[in-house]
Parts: C-alpha cells; sequence; structure tokens
C-alpha cells in the first residue's frame, strides 16, 4: 500500500469529505420510508424515538470508525482495517464481499430506482426504465473517470440541492402543520405490522446506511487524519438532524394513520398538499437529484477499495489502472459492469438487503478492532498523539456501536434466515480466491 498514496490526488477537502457522507447516506430512505417506520413503531413518538436511536448508534459507529480511520489513513477503508487489524485473510474477504456483491448491488438498485423515478416523472413506458438506469450509470462513470475534482464538486453541488425539499417538508411541518408530533397511535397496523420499537431501529439504520463509504478515499482527502473523523462525524450528524426533522414535519402535516395509508408517497402528498402539483413535481425533481447525487457518491468511493485490493496483489492489476486523470479507470467501470449487469435481474434489491447484513458482519469486526489497535499502542509503547482523533468516553462510544451493530445482525437472522445463509456463501466464494492469490504471490 506504501506506493499508492503517490498515485491517487489529495485534492478532497473536509467539505468535500462531508458532502461524501451526506450523498451517500441520504438517498430515497428519507422520502419513502416515513410510513414504514411509523407503521412498525406503532406511534409517532416511538417512530421519532426510532429514528434518533438509529442515529445515535450510527454516529458511535462512525466515531470509532473514526479514530481507526484516523491511525490507517490510506485508501480501502474498512478492508484495509480488517487488513491491519486482523490480517490479510479477513482483510480480504471484507474486501471481497464488497467488491462482488455490496457495491455493485447497492449501485445497481440505486440506479434502477432513479430510472424508475425518472420515468414516471416524464411519463416514460416501463420498457425504458432498464435503459435510463444504464445510461444514468454511464454517465456517472464517465464523470468519475474525469479528475476527481469534478465529481467531488458534482457531490457538493447535488448534496446542496439535496437538502431543498428536506428543508421544506421540516419546515412546513414545523409551522404550517395541524396535527400533534408526537402521541399519535397508529389504529391500524398490517399484518406485517407488528408495532415493534426494535424493529422500527432496525428500519433507520438500514436508512443511515453508507457513512463508511468516505474512509475508501482516505488516499485522496486532504489532511485525512483530521479530514475522515470530522467528516464523517459531521455528515452523520446532519444526516440525523435531516431524518429527525423531515420526520417530526411529515408527523406534524398529516395524522398517523394517513401517513402509514399513504405509505411511500407520503412526502410527495405533503408537497402537494402544502404548495399544490407544482410543488409536488418539484419535489420529485428534488428526489431525482438526491439520487443522482447518492449513485456518484457509491461510484466515487467504491471503486478505490477495488483499486487497494488490486493494488496489494490480491485482484487482476487491470483493476488497478489509472488513466491520465489519476482515476481508477480499471476498478470504477468493472464496478459498472458488474452493477449493470444486476439490473437485468430482478434480484437487485434483494441482493442489496443481503449486502448491507454482509457489510454490519465486517462493521462489527472491525468496531472491535479499536480495542485490538489501542492494546497494540500501549503495548508498543507509543504516546497517543493529540493531532489524531480519539473517540470521546471510551470505551462507552464503541460499545454502543458495537451493541447496534449485534442487534442489527441478531434480528437479521431471526426475521430473514435463508438470506443470512446465502449471504454467507457469498462470503466463503472468496476463500478459494485468496488462496489461489496467495499462492500466486
Amino acid at each position: 500500500m506504501a506506493g499508492q498514496e503517490h498515485h491517487l490526488k489529495r485534492t478532497m477537502g473536509v467539505w468535500t469529505g462531508i458532502s461524501i457522507v451526506i450523498g451517500t447516506v441520504i438517498g430515497s430512505g428519507i422520502f419513502f420510508k416515513q410510513g414504514q417506520v411509523l407503521e412498525t413503531a406503532g406511534s409517532t413518538t416511538l417512530g421519532l424515538l426510532a429514528w434518533v436511536a438509529g442515529g445515535v448508534i450510527t454516529l458511535a459507529a462512525g466515531l470509532t470508525i473514526s479514530e481507526i480511520g484516523a491511525h490507517i489513513p490510506q485508501t480501502g477503508g474498512i478492508y484495509i482495517y480488517m487488513d491491519k487489524l486482523y490480517g490479510k485473510f479477513w482483510g480480504f474477504l471484507t474486501g471481497w464481499t464488497q467488491v462482488v456483491v455490496y457495491a455493485p448491488a447497492i449501485v445497481a438498485s440505486i440506479a434502477a430506482y432513479f430510472a424508475y423515478l425518472f420515468a414516471n416523472f416524464f411519463g416514460l413506458p416501463d420498457s425504458a426504465v432498464i435503459w435510463v438506469g444504464l445510461g444514468t450509470l454511464v454517465l456517472i462513470t464517465l464523470m468519475n473517470s474525469l479528475d476527481n475534482r469534478i465529481a467531488s464538486m458534482f457531490q457538493v453541488a447535488t448534496t446542496s440541492i439535496k437538502l431543498i425539499p428536506i428543508a421544506v417538508l421540516m419546515v412546513f411541518g414545523l409551522f404550517f402543520g395541524k396535527a400533534d408530533a408526537l402521541g399519535q397511535t397508529v389504529t391500524q397496523l398490517s399484518s406485517t405490522a407488528t408495532g415493534n420499537f426494535g424493529m422500527a431501529v432496525l428500519a433507520t439504520l438500514f436508512a443511515y446506511d453508507g457513512w463508511a463509504t468516505l474512509t475508501n478515499l482516505g488516499g485522496e482527502l486532504k489532511n485525512p487524519r483530521r479530514n475522515i473523523p470530522r467528516s464523517i462525524i459531521g455528515g452523520i450528524l446532519i444526516v440525523m438532524l435531516a431524518y429527525v426533522g423531515v420526520s417530526y414535519g411529515v408527523y406534524r402535516a398529516m395524522p398517523a394513520d394517513q401517513i402509514v395509508k399513504l405509505g411511500n408517497n407520503v412526502t410527495y402528498e405533503v408537497a402537494k398538499s402544502a404548495f399544490g402539483e407544482l410543488g409536488g413535481r418539484l419535489l420529485s425533481i428534488g428526489i431525482l437529484i438526491s439520487m443522482a447525487g447518492t449513485l456518484n457518491g457509491k461510484m466515487l468511493a467504491f471503486p478505490r477499495m477495488v483499486y487497494a485490493m488490486a493494488e496489494d496483489g490480491m485482484l487482476p492489476k487491470f483493476l488497478a489502472r489509472l488513466n491520465k486523470a489519476q482515476a481508477p479507470v480499471g476498478a470504477l467501470w468493472t464496478t459498472a459492469v458488474l452493477a449493470g449487469a444486476l439490473m437485468f435481474t430482478s434480484k437487485a434489491d434483494w441482493l442489496s438487503d443481503t449486502a448491507v447484513f454482509v457489510i454490519w458482519l465486517f462493521y462489527t469486526a472491525t468496531f472491535f478492532g479499536i480495542f485490538i489497535l489501542r492494546i497494540r499502542n500501549k503495548r508498543a509503547g507509543l504516546a497517543r498523539d493529540p493531532e489524531v482523533f480519539s473517540v470521546p468516553l471510551f470505551p462507552f462510544v464503541p460499545l454502543v456501536a458495537i451493541l447496534g451493530a449485534l442487534f442489527i445482525l441478531i434480528n437479521t437472522l431471526i426475521s430473514s434466515f435463508t438470506m443470512v445463509l446465502i449471504s454467507f456463501v457469498f462470503v466463503a466464494v472468496g476463500i478459494p480466491v485468496y488462496l489461489y492469490y496467495k499462492n500466486k504471490q
């Protein structure tokens, strides 16, 4: 890994980092999952608490990863962290899972969902959805093949724009809403809803996922020892404020039962009731921009981890190829091709659910790694560098992150046992691949 930092450009500042965190986390979930979380929680009070609890767990996770990232400020994210903390075998399995499952599946589902919204907005036939998605994916990949400052500027711009509909929903609900944001009870739960607060928190944690993609860019951030923690913490706090604020605004705008009944259409109906048909269409434009920014953030971050593995000789060398703009085009286009192939299947959303579970397996191991890191530094007689970020309230904050991660894994194991088994198969396939490259080296 020593040589790679001389190839990738360190041109991204803290604001770009924050924009990447916000842009990769806030996609469609904040606009379309209000009804699901509320129905699962059973009341508006518990619904808001679920968003807060999910944010607190995510913040604890971000703080924990930030200290590890500050000590290991290299391109590759948790692939590198797992490598340094547990050895090459576990590092490889972490990277392998992201390369073949997590990254392409999530990119495919975002591109497909963007295409679906785009087709609805312009009245295109269903047959056009796949081609709109592929075209969008190609355009985003082409942009990321240029100087990384271009994709960074696009990320900052789309993140700024996507905050507009969020702010509108918050302000309208706060100042013009007629319902009570707290104390409303959902009177008619569906057969699939349990009124379970724990499952509601679980739903919000999936909505918060994506913040760790910034760590893949450790080799391109200016002063990563400071800017990785600042970007992750600042981004998560803004996302948490947005999620709780929009939820509060929506709860103020209409009764709880109506929110549950409207489901995915609730934010559109709020905007339409506030500003008419034009307001609903403007909100749709805001969501499209939000999704484009999310897709760009994923394509900006994911290929860097692929590049890092190829640089280490653990994947084919063409994946480490850089173009004249010093963009990792081999990793970029490979990720795009895999995602594009998944878009032709009907299982992209299912694969992304599987991928989120798998990545939380490695998140959990990484959270434990902070204890390993501190013990190693203490045994080596290394004094705490005040310039390097340290988790506040240690060990309480890492323990919150670990308990939150275990909560996700156990609940998923109980509710989707078949998916868990299949996800382990995806991970296990990486073992012979690792042995091949190890013997090759």
